[in-house]
């Protein structure tokens, strides 16, 4: 399973400089509100494709009164990774692996993370754009190569678009360039969630009743009834182009997808939950996910909970705890109290986080002195 056996961080947020070296099971940060614990899971979370767990700009995240720039590094079993920026290019993210240039879509061919934070409560209240990148993160910890064509797809229609707004100097053999684009990568986006849904879908089905409400899910798709999709995504595009002029925006292909999420148990929306069973709900679609990339891929994501003990009570704390024991793999959880995590049990690695320092401390399992 993959995990971090070292964590570095250079002049990020609050921080300075700091080393983890965490073990490869529970890694748990305490300390009081905001004293810095969720920076740290965002630094895991820029180890992967993507803005990370705050989809902050680069520039946010240097530390303000440093020398500009920021850098992450970590060290797998098999290979170093790091990312960040120079003061000379504070927007210019750099990846490398090994050591040698890369693009931050490669990240995920290493490692996938996965995480939940308390901003994530919204989820299901807030609109589409949220629901379809909690999804694209899913889709790309069974499919790598999911973040490139989302790039491709996002750069050819922010094209488009710029052309439609000019009409008099759109060249009419450019736009098909850009939508034939569009249609490719579109194709193999909506088909990628679309294999993702399924097989989520049936491990959700074969949970039993417990402590986590019972998820499912679904597309208020985009989605022709046609044999070649991609085919389908080009005409509608070229037909469509009067109509995405007058709005400004492209109004159909796969980034219309939401994702769609249903309490079982109550036959009742998500977004008609309770907040406690929303985050319930969050919580069952996400350990059923790491399972199902368990079983496909043989490497389980790493887990950042961030908060997550807070809302719940003593029972189904406990009972995430054992599912996520049960479960394998690393796990990154924050918390202000350590008591929050006296139900953990095993190889846990106690963290005590004050404003731009982090002790490693020497704590039995389960939180005991």
């Amino acid at each position: 399973m993959p995990a971090l056996t070292r964590l570095s961080l250079t002049n990020f947020r609050s921080y300075s400089d700091a080393l983890i070296e965490p073990g490869p099971r529970f890694v748990i940060l305490t300390g009081e509100n905001g004293a810095g614990k969720t920076n740290v899971l965002e630094a895991v979370s820029l180890l992967s494709p993507g803005r990370g767990l705050r989809r902050a700009s680069l520039s946010e995240i240097a530390r303000t009164d440093g020398p500009g720039g920021f850098a992450v590094a970590a060290r797998l079993s098999d290979v170093e990774i790091g990312t960040g920026t120079k003061a000379a290019a504070p927007e210019r993210r750099q990846v490398r692996i090994n050591g040698a240039a890369a693009s931050a879509n490669s990240l995920s061919e290493w490692l996938s993370v996965l995480w939940l934070t308390p901003a994530m409560d919204r989820l299901f209240s807030e609109g589409a754009s949220g629901r379809r990148q909690f999804f694209d993160r899913l889709v790309l910890a069974l499919e790598p190569g999911h973040a490139g064509h989302a790039t491709r797809y996002e750069a050819a229609m922010r094209a488009r678009n710029k052309l439609l707004a000019e009409p008099d100097s759109a060249d009419p053999s450019w736009l098909a360039a850009l939508e034939a684009g569009m249609a490719e990568h579109g194709a193999l986006l909506a088909e990628a969630r679309e294999r993702t849904l399924a097989a989520l879908q049936e491990r959700l089905r074969a949970q039993v009743e417990g402590p986590f409400a019972r998820a499912g899910l679904a597309f208020d798709r985009w989605r022709p009834e046609a044999a070649d999709l991609a085919e389908a995504l080009r005409q509608a595009l070229k037909e469509g182009r009067g109509r995405d002029a007058a709005a400004g925006r492209a109004l159909t292909g796969p980034h219309r997808t939401d994702l769609l999420v249903t309490h079982l148990g109550k036959g009742q929306p998500a977004e008609r939950c309770s907040t406690g069973e929303q985050k319930a709900l969050l919580l069952s679609i996400t350990l059923a996910h790491a399972d199902l990339v368990a079983e496909k891929t043989g490497q389980r994501p790493i887990l950042l909970l961030d908060e997550v003990a807070a809302h719940l009570d003593p029972s189904r704390r406990a009972a995430l705890f054992e599912r996520l024991a049960t479960g394998g793999g690393q796990v990154w959880m924050t918390g202000t109290e350590p008591s929050l995590f006296s139900a953990v049990s095993g190889d846990v690695s106690w963290l005590a986080v004050r404003t731009g320092k982090i002790v490693q401390e020497q704590r039995l399992a389960g939180g005991e002195n």
